[in-house]
């Protein structure tokens, strides 16, 4: 595929769900940054905003804090990610017993990268949820979760083949998840190609399609390179010559993610998950081309108290 084809049609954002991911942020500065993201994508009522876990289970304290901060301040609905590296079972299973305490109804559940960082070997904690599947069927164990895990459209960079992929995908649903989110890409004939290939594979959960704003693209290339997604050519031609030009390379992403979000549409996808990096300007460009728009904000309950 050379590039996205799309016909626009007026009421295309009333069929358009989006939910946003967010990190934990590591000081003062990036707490700021990230609120004002919070607070400017707030109006556009995505379905759920999901906080990250980092490798290793390294911001628990940070993640919790971020998504309490969530549930009493904002109208939006907050989604922990739970990783099974570096803690025994009872440990992770305090730290969900610790997030429905807090009132947390959703969950990303996801076996996580070893401390270490992408392409460190992983190993499972030897008293510890081995992988995602089994993740999900403790989640399901303890409570009536809303539970997203992953997918890989260019498989993960550490299975041997789409097969194991599939299989452990389909462990994943058949425990319980609610809906897979993909790692971001950027050609759509491989994420319509994975679709159909798990659903002749026996699975039927929805797989929401993860997009990525391309903030830096010198930064999203070597970042792809590392994980196994294709950064195409015509891609690469788009923001050709953009390194020192930022305002420039912002209305290109804005276009290129929009873009491909419609073409999706068009191709019957409803459902999309942002990879926000705590940045809202992009994103709510994109939103707001594809036809999503802001809604008065309704004060939290715990926060107009």
């Amino acid at each position: 595929m050379n590039q996205f084809r799309f016909s626009r049609r007026p009421d295309i954002g009333d069929k358009i769900r989006v939910s946003f991911e967010f990190f934990p942020p590591k000081n003062d500065e990036m707490e700021a940054r990230l609120w004002d993201t919070v607070t400017r994508l707030e109006p556009l009522r995505p379905k759920f905003v999901s906080v990250t876990y980092g490798a290793g289970g390294s911001t628990r304290e940070r993640t919790a804090r971020t998504v309490k901060r969530i549930l009493n301040e904002t109208a939006l609905t907050p989604a922990a990610h739970m990783t099974c590296v570096n803690a025994a079972r009872h440990e992770v299973d305090a730290v969900v017993q610790e997030f429905a305490d807090m009132g947390v109804k959703r969950f990303v559940a996801l076996r996580g990268d070893p401390a270490e960082g992408v392409g460190a070997a992983y190993r499972p904690h030897p008293d510890g949820y081995a992988n995602g599947a089994e993740l999900v069927g403790a989640l399901k164990g303890i409570g009536e979760f809303d539970i997203s895990v992953s997918a890989y459209p260019e498989k993960h960079p550490e299975s041997p083949d789409f097969a194991t992929d599939f299989d452990m995908l389909k462990r994943k649903a058949d425990n319980g998840a609610t809906r897979a989110i993909t790692q971001f890409f950027f050609d759509n004939d491989l994420y319509e190609r994975y679709v159909e290939k798990a659903r002749r594979a026996g699975i039927y959960i929805p797989i929401v399609p993860g997009i990525l704003p391309v903030h830096n693209f010198t930064q999203v290339a070597n970042f792809s390179s590392r994980c196994g997604a294709l950064v195409p050519a015509w891609l690469a031609e788009r923001f050709d010559g953009l390194q020192n030009d930022p305002q420039t390379h912002a209305l290109v992403a804005s276009a290129v993610a929009a873009e491909q979000v419609l073409d999706l549409v068009e191709r019957g996808v409803g459902d999309f998950h942002f990879y926000t990096m705590n940045r809202a300007d992009l994103v709510f460009a994109i939103c707001h081309m594809i036809g999503i728009r802001s809604h008065e904000v309704e004060a939290a309950g715990s926060a107009a108290a």
